[in-house]
């Protein structure tokens, strides 16, 4: 059986789908202006064709999918979605990226479907901060939502917070303290430049190694890292019920480490998020039939992948911003 695998040894468990590039939210490291669509844009994966991708990355080895945007949750269909995602074979783990603007509603729904992972973006534990980085006052509603969900018996729940120099570069006591009665980890991710974001991010990049060294000397010992786990290196403390995790997409050997792929919405495969070309596998989604040339082709489409990305030389590829690919 062929298998996602590149001519470096590396494996791809992990698909990271993003299901539109839409996002209501105006983030001020990824959509400081608000979503503006591409013209001629076409439309969004359907679920036919989902269900097909799912499929073929499920029979290559493919065990945990996330679904990402833009933001995930506008999609009218997404409980079908998940349900999809939740019964193809193989599949163990269905994951979802969200800014939690729906948490509070929808979040039983989702379950229901399927979802088994959820993560949400929450860069600051302060209101006013939050309004200021997101565009929006919605911090209470959304914190109100995890401790619900978490109260529901939702426990896999990870808080996403993008590190920024001068923004929220003092938060990790108000985190730290976030976690000793709850059971979530927090996911302190490196800011990264993309091709939208240059001055901002020579305004606010903060490296994370620096956050590792504190918690290290607080008494947090690092974690061994799972097979289809995310990009993170993550941390425990026996005070805590909670962990902390680490996203440093700027150190050495990063990428040696890599196991996911990408798929946007409109169904290009990208093998590195700051890769320079994508592959159109949406032809290959109209029928069943279509199946064996899909797999084909992302085996061929493997030995393409370079061994790392190339954000030390400043070479951010063809992303714009990070809503596109979905992170």
């Amino acid at each position: 059986m062929a298998v996602l695998a590149d001519r470096f040894g590396r494996q791809f468990p992990y698909l990271r789908l993003s299901l539109l590039e839409a996002c209501n939210f105006r983030c001020s490291y990824c959509l400081p202006d608000g979503y503006h669509a591409a013209p001629g844009l076409p439309a969004p994966l359907r679920i036919d064709e989902i269900e097909r991708l799912l499929r073929a990355f499920a029979d290559m080895g493919m065990r945990k999918v996330r679904l990402t945007g833009g933001e995930p949750t506008l999609r009218k269909d997404l409980p079908a979605i998940v349900r999809v995602a939740a019964t193809t074979p193989g599949v163990s783990t269905v994951a979802m990226t969200t800014n939690g603007c729906l948490l509070r509603r929808r979040w039983p729904e989702w379950r229901a479907a399927g979802l088994t992972a959820l993560n949400v973006s929450v860069d600051t534990l302060d209101r006013a901060r939050f309004a200021q980085i997101t565009g929006h006052d919605r911090l209470d509603d959304i914190c109100a939502g995890i401790d619900e969900a978490v109260d529901g018996g939702f426990t896999r729940i990870k808080l996403n917070a993008v590190l920024l120099r001068g923004l929220n570069d003092d938060q990790l006591p108000a985190f730290v303290d976030y976690v000793r009665q709850r059971p979530v980890s927090i996911r302190f991710i490196e800011l990264m430049r993309t091709g939208c974001n240059k001055s901002y991010f020579e305004r606010h990049h903060l490296r994370a190694d620096i956050i590792a060294d504190a918690l290290v000397a607080a008494g947090w010992r690092c974690l061994p890292r799972s097979a289809d786990a995310g990009p993170a290196v993550e941390y425990a403390h026996p005070n805590y019920q909670g962990r902390i995790g680490i996203i440093a997409p700027y150190a050495r050997d990063f990428c040696a480490g890599c196991n996911r792929l990408r798929v946007t919405a409109q169904g290009d495969l990208r093998l590195c998020l700051f890769g320079h070309f994508g592959v159109p596998l949406r032809p290959m989604l109209q029928n069943d039939d279509q199946i064996p040339d899909l797999k084909a082709a992302l085996s061929g489409q493997l030995g393409l992948k370079a061994a790392g990305h190339g954000l030390h030389q400043d070479d951010t590829g063809m992303t714009p911003h990070l809503a596109s690919v979905g992170g």
